[in-house]
Order: structure tokens, then sequence, then C-alpha cells
């Protein structure tokens, strides 16, 4: 499963992610890259654009939205709570809703989701193989902040706890919104913040 590393522009350098399957579908985690780095990348691999997948709603986090939705139609995943129309929460187009522990199926490819709010009422965690997609819940070494509007530090610390025991191998690797990457084990060994 080749999996793409793209980050979107200054200052946040956000962390954006492109997976293409086997049958040729293209599915982007947080399309915070500019659209035409992610299109040339889908064009080179042949790939058509199906799944968006949002691991919440910060407007970094969602950068090319717009315009990958405006060049052709495809599923946008995303938790209403994280919907709106401000600068912070700037999605307001329709979107499908994530269901705790529920299966995205992409051709070969299957995402699972967890609820893990705290950052964003609406954050969540994707899991597909070995790979896990954090957002801004989970860095390497530390957490996403819960001072801006919808933030909430207990419900991020519940979820700190939920991600310690989600079954899954330490060699998962993280891979969060901004920042290096890590694998789940170190995470769990040396992240403060895990440390519960």
């Amino acid at each position: 499963m080749p999996v793409y590393h793209l980050t979107g522009p200054a200052p946040y350098f956000t962390n954006c992610f492109v997976l293409i399957t086997e049958g040729g579908s293209g599915v982007v985690v947080d399309p915070a890259a500019p659209p035409e780095q992610i299109e040339e990348l889908l064009q080179k691999h042949s790939a058509k654009l199906t799944h968006i997948l949002l691991t919440h709603g910060h407007f970094d986090h969602v950068y090319s939205l717009g315009a990958l939705c405006g060049a052709q139609p495809c599923q946008v995943y995303m938790d209403p709570a994280d919907a709106g129309d401000t600068p912070l929460y700037p999605v307001g187009l329709p979107t499908l809703p994530y269901a705790e522990g529920g299966r995205i199926r992409v051709d070969e490819l299957t995402f699972t989701a967890w609820h893990t709010p705290g950052h964003t009422p609406g954050s969540w965690l994707l899991g597909c193989e070995d790979l896990l997609f954090c957002g801004d819940t989970l860095f390497a070494g530390s957490v996403g902040r819960t001072d801006l509007a919808g933030g909430d530090a207990g419900a991020q610390r519940a979820s700190l706890a939920k991600i310690r025991a989600l079954p899954l191998q330490e060699e998962t690797r993280v891979l969060p919104g901004h920042g290096p990457f890590s694998t789940l084990g170190e995470e769990k060994d040396t992240n403060p913040y895990l440390a519960l």
C-alpha cells in the first residue's frame, strides 16, 4: 500500500497523506498540501481521488478541500461537530460522518475510525493496516492544544487513555498532523501525555 507524505504551506506545515490502492483509488487524509501537488501525485500514479478523510475540521487541515472537491466528486468524511463557517472551522460543505469503531473500505484498504475529542469536539483517529493517522490528537512526544474554540482538556485526557487501550501493535506507525512520525510503542514509552 503506497502512502505518500506532503506538507501544507508555512507557517503550519501540516502533514497531508495520500494513499493509492491497487485499484487506482486515491485517498487523501487531511488535504493540507496545495491542491496542485495532490493532483500531480494522483496523476503520476494514474489514480482517481475517491475519498477524503478529515481527522478534524481546523482550517490548516482542510486547505485544499474545496479545490479537490470542485475538481471531481468524491466522498468526504468528517465529524459534523467540526463543521462550520468560521475561520477556525471553515468546512461548510456536506460530509459523511464517522462511526465509533466503524470501517471505511476503499478497494483493498480498510480504515477504522476512533473518536478522540479534546483538540476539537470532532477529532478522530484513523487506522489503516500498520498506520495510525492522528491529526492533532497525538504528536511525537506531545499532544494537540486544547485552548482553541472547541478544545476540552478533560476530553483530551480521556482520549489519550483510549489511545493507550486501542488494540494496535506497538509497531503501529503514528502519523500526526504536524511534525515527525513515531510509533505507538515509542509514544507509550516516552510521551509524557500518554503516561496516565
